[in-house]
């Protein structure tokens, strides 16, 4: 087995929601068997309060994170880009695998709103780590 770890990166809008729930919980399952980003095509200035409180339910502290910008780089190093609805903005290179995952926009949403993408994006994010490190599973 190689002792290079893949690298997976989030791409969505803003990087304020859908994108920093992703990764924190393929992080956070993962257990330093993944390198994980996220990145905005326009990155808000913020993250949503919503989605820093949906996280926190689980244990999960995002509220130091921030909003990045996607950048060329990151998609360079990554595996496997995930997409979560910036569209034609995401910069494409050969040999990448690419997802595109659709899910509703937490964006100006309460938490009662935001704890079922919250969820499916953890069901997700589970099917993909057992995907790229499939002897050993996710951790919780």
């Amino acid at each position: 087995m190689s002792d290079i770890l893949p690298e997976v990166l989030f791409v969505c809008v803003h990087n304020a929601g859908r994108s920093q729930m992703a990764a924190a919980l393929l992080d956070h399952h993962a257990a330093g068997r993944v390198v994980v980003r996220s990145a905005g095509s326009q990155p808000a200035d913020q993250l949503n309060p919503a989605v820093v409180a949906a996280m926190a339910e689980l244990g999960l502290d995002i509220s130091k994170e921030f909003p990045k910008p996607l950048t060329d780089d990151a998609v360079k190093a990554s595996d496997v880009v995930i997409t979560m609805g910036c569209g034609d903005e995401c910069p494409y290179f050969p040999g990448k695998q690419y997802l595109d995952w659709k899910l509703e926009d937490p964006a100006g949403q309460g938490i009662d709103a935001v704890r079922p993408i919250r969820d499916e994006i953890d069901t997700r994010v589970r099917a993909l780590l057992a995907e790229l490190v499939p002897s050993t599973g996710s951790v919780s």
